[in-house]
């Protein structure tokens, strides 16, 4: 039996939070053992996906009770977006101070005020338009998080219309690696230190096609000055990971390409260290990357 069924019901509202410029919806979960001053992490689900899906799929909400960690998933509208996507390539949507990244900046406020929770340990994930939601949060509001996490995304930017978005996606075009750090770097005043990145995608992905991927690691490598190859590689549960460390020795982004899997989240649900529940975009390989992203920021 899948360990975290029963996890539609697990999230709950949350009401206010703020002037909800972007008209986004909001739910939470804040396990029994969750203590004082502790973690954050902020779920970003994919399109045609909701809040309540995605969790269980994740088994977001399962680590968070094993580990005591909060958890805030904004949900986007239908009148927003058909398809339930994070409208991540608006020029009104991927800017600080605006849209939907205000109104998810509004409800960390809210849920970091209300539950105790500690502000330098915020954290950002999400899938496929939530990832490109990702790499929105972290450009325009780097001072709130420490780590983010971008699963099947795009970088920052790297698309300001449907248009450019769809092609974006196919791996056609985008900003230079150049014009990539400057983006982020032009998001805010914010100069570090950076939120660390773990970077996820399939080899066989044809929705958002991979390259998307190696073009958000040479983003953040520009701004955390960790350029050139990986600082060391390893396997983990049979899959390669490449790390770059800066010069002090700490890890500051990682990067998983997942052979043979196409668009969605990989999960590993059986098993003692099982998480999450097999679904479209939530891709039984083996691997769970909600366990590893949690060990990355150091939350396991």
């Amino acid at each position: 039996m899948p360990r975290n069924s029963g996890s539609q019901d697990r999230l709950t509202d949350l009401e206010e939070f703020g002037a909800d410029p972007g008209s986004l919806h909001a739910g939470i979960y804040i396990p029994q053992n969750f203590p004082k001053n502790g973690p954050l992490v902020v779920v970003l689900h994919g399109s045609t996906q909701s809040a309540e899906s995605y969790d269980l799929g994740s088994g977001w909400s399962a680590l968070a009770d094993e580990c005591g960690i909060a958890l805030l998933y904004p949900g986007q509208r239908k009148s927003n977006n058909p398809i339930s996507s994070f409208n991540w390539f608006k020029s009104g949507d991927s800017r600080r101070g605006a849209g939907e990244p205000l109104s998810i900046r509004h409800m960390i406020e809210q849920v970091v005020d209300d539950h105790e929770i500690d502000p330098k340990r915020v954290f950002i994930t999400g899938m496929s338009s939530g990832g490109a939601m990702t790499s929105v949060m972290l450009a325009t509001y780097p001072e709130v998080f420490a780590g983010g996490a971008i699963i099947a995304g795009l970088p920052y930017r790297s698309a300001d219309n449907l248009m450019e978005a769809v092609v974006r996606m196919k791996g056609y075009g985008g900003p230079s690696d150049s014009k990539l750090k400057e983006l982020v770097r032009e998001a805010s005043t914010f100069d570090g230190p950076w939120p660390t990145i773990s970077v996820w995608h399939g080899s066989s992905d044809s929705t958002v096609d991979n390259s998307n991927a190696d073009s958000i690691v040479r983003q953040w490598q520009k701004v955390h000055n960790v350029e050139g190859p990986p600082t060391h590689e390893e396997k983990v549960d049979g899959f390669p990971r490449q790390v770059w460390s800066n010069t002090d020795g700490r890890e500051v982004i990682e990067e998983y390409i997942i052979k043979g899997m196409g668009h969605g989240t990989p999960i590993m649900a059986d098993g003692d260290e099982g998480l999450g529940e097999e679904d479209k975009y939530m891709l039984e390989v083996g691997i769970s990357s909600t366990r590893h992203i949690a060990q990355f920021w150091g939350l396991t």
